[in-house]
């Protein structure tokens, strides 16, 4: 009886830990399938959008936040994101992404700070993307983990989550809206 007790208490433990502790990372692009409205790279990641985002630290304090304006341009399955970011301890940082769609809602990214390619999956009204990223020297230099969740409502309003992580410990969280920018000439 106390063999059953323990091993019935292990895998509730196994259960909530998974909970707990992998939550963000225990989501799958399956999870969203069929889920809307349906999130298009080629439509919600394009012309003058407007990013507003918080960065947390590993203790889970905020370290920084940002604003970024992002313009995004297609043609037929291939795509550039350019993103120019200025933060609140008013540092700067451009980076420009050029997508790559493939087969079965998956495509493919890079850019100057990603080490070889990034890899995404759209599935509903999700994106997961998963990479690597090289952090500014400034910042330490250090190549990271990315996972990136965005998510798209109902209003066309994108929210981000995103994790970084050096040997598998999460050492930074991003948190951000893009909503297409207003247009300046009204």
């Amino acid at each position: 009886m106390k063999l059953l007790a323990a091993l019935l208490f292990l895998a509730l433990a196994g259960a909530l830990a998974k909970n707990v502790f992998l939550s963000f990372r225990a989501q799958n692009p399956a999870d969203y399938a069929g889920t809307g409205p349906a999130f298009s790279l080629q439509q919600h990641l394009s012309g003058d959008i407007l990013s507003e985002g918080l960065i947390y630290g590993p203790n889970g304090k905020m370290t920084n936040s940002f604003v970024a304006k992002m313009r995004g341009e297609w043609s037929g399955n291939t795509g550039t994101l350019s993103e120019e970011f200025t933060y609140s301890n008013g540092k700067t940082q451009s980076r420009k992404w050029f997508l790559t769609l493939g087969e079965g809602n998956t495509f493919t990214a890079i850019a100057d700070d990603i080490v070889g390619e990034a890899r995404g999956t759209v599935s509903g009204s999700t994106i997961k993307m998963e990479y690597q990223i090289v952090l500014p020297e400034d910042a330490g230099g250090y190549t990271l983990s990315a996972t990136d969740w965005l998510y798209l409502t109902e209003s066309g309003v994108i929210m981000n989550k995103s994790e970084m992580r050096k040997f598998g410990i999460k050492v930074a969280e991003l948190i951000a809206t893009m909503r297409p920018a207003p247009d300046a000439s009204q």
